[in-house]
């Protein structure tokens, strides 16, 4: 069972941060560094799923209070995004210094900002996942327009947040519209970049997620939350980022899954240019978790069969098989001859039109082809979509065979 341990370390200005650091089972694998959201702190619900969810992988997860938050000395009145920022640097030191540099770096609203901001000076950080994250920390003054005058004026004032009140004075406000240049921040991260973003979040638009991954190098990627709101309230929404997060830092942190017996696995199977993969269930029905060439997945079945909704299905995977292999001949062969192909866009349904008994199983693809090309180049093209790979073994007879591993 994963552990906690609580402590306090000393920030630039020598106040006591309260953090939290939560170890899994066995010795850590790496180690991840939280940064809460705006007026929140390290004891929000997204934050514990998703140290959670890493610690299952064998990922140890550092969260704190940033100055004047939570059981965090100092006053919030007096703190900047600029502390924010020395904060985590202090957290990633400290971390370092009693046990390893943090490989993963997390960040929830402005958290991710900050984050974002403080990654080139934490060298050991390897990958860094933001959540419903401004593009710019000044994107938060929206929060405290109604006393932007009386701040103005007078120097500080009241403002109510999330229900709470906190008291913002004038250096808060001059520190977030001080330029920052974080596209260019983000541009030269030198760190595999994961942004995570609600299309409907009313506190941080979706345009700042936009901003955030046209601006960073690859390797990149991103994540829609669906319907979730901006603090992932619902533990469906918080369960499911808590298992993208996991499920993607396998492939740049170290991780049950990135290292050891899956690996010994996959070397089994043959070379990586064969098809290979290990799958393995839980006691969480259904949710199946897939590693393939060092890449992972997840897998699950629909609510209404007792799911959880956490992934695609294995049917789903079957027709994204043959549809990228299918979009992927189409672009080889396109290429290969100098045609003006410009997009294709292969859709698959799969329909079981005989029994359960005696399947007859029958693929309906629609294929979409974009380029200025003539009737006869895209009368071959569908000829060719008949020659991808996938679509060649799922019509040859397969032989399977099993062996119970000891």
């Amino acid at each position: 069972m994963p552990r906690s341990e609580t402590f306090t370390f000393p920030n630039a200005d020598g106040h006591a941060l309260a953090a939290r650091l939560v170890l899994p089972d066995a010795a850590p694998t790496a180690y991840a560094l939280f940064a809460h959201c705006f007026t929140c702190s390290k004891d929000l619900r997204a934050v514990r799923r998703i140290g959670n969810a890493l610690t299952d992988e064998g990922i140890a997860v550092l969260s704190f209070d940033f100055t004047g938050l939570g059981m965090s000395e100092g006053e919030f009145a007096d703190t900047t995004f600029s502390h924010n920022v020395a904060d985590l640097v202090a957290a990633a030191a400290h971390l370092a210094a009693q046990h390893d540099g943090p490989k993963l770096l997390i960040g929830h609203s402005l958290g991710g900002a900050a984050v974002l901001a403080a990654a080139a000076q934490i060298l050991s950080a390897d990958a860094v996942v933001t959540i419903g994250a401004p593009c710019e920390p000044e994107h938060v003054l929206h929060l405290i327009m109604d006393e932007a005058d009386t701040i103005e004026a007078e120097g500080e004032a009241t403002v109510a947040i999330g229900g709470r009140p906190f008291r913002i004075k004038r250096d808060f406000v001059d520190d977030l519209r001080t330029p920052r240049m974080m596209k260019d921040a983000i541009r030269d991260l030198r760190k595999a970049l994961l942004v995570l973003h609600a299309p409907n979040d009313r506190t941080v638009g979706i345009d700042n997620a936009r901003s955030i991954f046209e601006a960073a190098k690859h390797p990149k990627s991103f994540v829609s939350l669906d319907d979730a709101d901006h603090l992932l309230s619902d533990p469906r929404d918080a369960e499911y980022a808590a298992r993208v997060v996991a499920g993607w830092a396998a492939r740049y942190v170290p991780t049950r899954h990135s290292h050891g017996e899956h690996d010994d696995v996959l070397r089994k199977v043959g070379p990586y240019d064969a098809s290979g993969a290990v799958s393995e269930i839980a006691k969480t029905p259904y949710r199946v978790e897939v590693t393939t060439r060092g890449f992972a997945l997840l897998a699950d079945e629909p609510a209404k069969v007792g799911g959880g909704e956490l992934g695609p299905t294995p049917f789903d995977y079957l027709t994204s098989a043959l549809g990228t292999c299918t979009a992927m001949t189409l672009r080889m062969y396109a290429d290969h001859k100098g045609w003006p192909l410009e997009r294709v866009r292969v859709h698959v349904a799969h329909e079981n039109t005989g029994t359960r008994q005696a399947p007859k199983n029958l693929m309906h693809l629609t294929i979409e082809i974009e380029g200025d090309l003539d009737d006869e180049q895209r009368v071959r093209l569908m000829e060719i979509a008949d020659r991808c790979p996938v679509h060649r073994a799922l019509e040859a007879p397969f032989t399977f065979e099993k062996t119970l591993a000891e």
